[in-house]
């Protein structure tokens, strides 16, 4: 029998990154106003040009946000602090266009008034709000490493990671905040065997030359990252291969909330519905939802259910359970795709409220997120990495 050769790339962005920076200052944004009022709806995005950053959107909430300080904040705690490096938090330009929200909108989300709410049950106030939005959502889950993360986003995100975490700490002291990683991944029948090929790009400092650049970022980077065995003398790196990089972040390109929606998933590896997250409340299913199609398809993997599992969600604005559910494990079952789905619908309540509820998502957890993949994040301890369905879902399908 022929073996099956296949080579899967997928790339990740540091946090200086002018997407990611936009990211960053919605979901702080989001933070500060959850940490006032968790009842808070909001959709706010981030635009960023040289020197100047437009935050707009729609707000209703009990709590206030400055936000020219957010934004100022925010970049200061990723690195842009002066001139020299392409902006400078404290003198940048801050345009702020937030409206409330949509009263249309928001009846179909908050059904009953504050005395119904206290009146109902736990089934009625879950059947009560809706979706914030129709949409198509997805989860995976692969048994390639310890997080059920696909390879090669999972090295990509952690190479991205290190990137920043030299530059701060000043083992490479010429990089700067900008940056991006890639990572192909050589696959035989399934399974991963080798790294093909790494990619680095660094902003730097003027004044270095890219031959220490290149040892420094190979040596304290990616050998510190991905382990020796999926190295070989095959393994093409290329670093910096434009050669200089010192025009980045928002000042070498223009940034945006919601545009970098593969990496912040599963790097191509499984299919994605479209919606962004960064800058909105869980009562928005583009978000919360994806975060519960993660955790049911990193259950069924950890269940040992399968290898490889994605999972579908479908809503309807208004409407509080999902207008369909569809679970693929790709032939890697250990039981018929089927029967996983009446599992999953059993085991798991996936109308936004009970999603919000199980996940606590509620609370200000979203700026950590917005660099670095918002799934396989076992490191900052959110709920949709939890495999505390395993035994549920087992004895829901031995039942079948």
């Amino acid at each position: 029998m022929t073996e099956e050769h296949r080579l899967i790339s997928a790339e990740s962005v540091t946090e200086g990154h002018p997407d990611k920076v936009c990211d960053q200052i919605s979901d702080a944004i989001l933070d500060d106003l959850l940490a006032q009022d968790s009842s808070s709806h909001v959709a706010v995005e981030t635009s960023a040009a040289t020197g100047v950053f437009l935050v707009f959107g729609e707000v209703t909430s009990k709590g206030y946000c400055d936000v020219q300080s957010k934004v100022r904040e925010t970049l200061r705690n990723i690195g842009y602090t002066s001139s020299e490096v392409g902006l400078d938090a404290d003198s940048c330009g801050v345009v702020v266009a937030i409206t409330e929200q949509s009263a249309e909108i928001n009846q179909g989300v908050a059904r009953l008034t504050g005395d119904q709410e206290t009146a109902a049950s736990r089934e009625e106030r879950y059947e009560a709000q809706g979706a914030g939005d129709q949409g198509v959502m997805f989860g995976y889950a692969t048994d390639e490493t310890p997080t059920l993360m696909p390879l090669p986003i999972y090295l990509a995100h952690r190479l991205a990671f290190r990137l920043t975490e030299v530059r701060k700490s000043g083992e490479v002291p010429h990089l700067r905040p900008d940056g991006k990683s890639q990572v192909t991944v050589e696959y035989q029948d399934g399974k991963p065997v080798r790294v093909d090929a790494v990619v680095i790009s660094s902003q730097h400092s003027p004044d270095v030359s890219q031959e220490q650049l290149h040892a420094d970022i190979r040596r304290e980077v990616i050998e510190k990252v991905i382990p020796a065995e999926l190295l070989d003398e095959n393994t093409k790196y290329y670093i910096n291969p434009t050669g200089r990089f010192v025009v980045g972040g928002p000042q070498g390109d223009s940034g945006l909330t919601g545009r970098k929606i593969i990496v912040d998933t599963y790097g191509g590896y499984a299919r994605h519905g479209g919606g962004a997250f960064s800058g909105k409340d869980p009562s928005k299913v583009d978000r919360s939802a994806a975060y519960a199609a993660r955790w049911v398809a990193k259950n069924v993997v950890a269940a040992g259910l399968a290898t490889k599992c994605e999972v579908e969600l479908a809503y309807a604005i208004g409407v509080a359970k999902p207008v369909s559910i569809m679970v693929d494990t790709f032939g890697t079952g250990k039981v018929a795709d089927e029967k996983i789905e009446q599992a999953v619908e059993k085991v798991f309540d996936l109308t936004p409220a009970a999603i919000i509820r199980e996940l606590d998502l509620r609370k200000p957890i979203y700026r950590k997120l917005a660099a670095y993949g918002h799934m396989g994040r076992e490191d900052l301890g959110v709920k949709w990495e939890n495999t505390d369905r395993v035994d549920a879902l087992k004895a829901a399908v031995a039942a079948l």
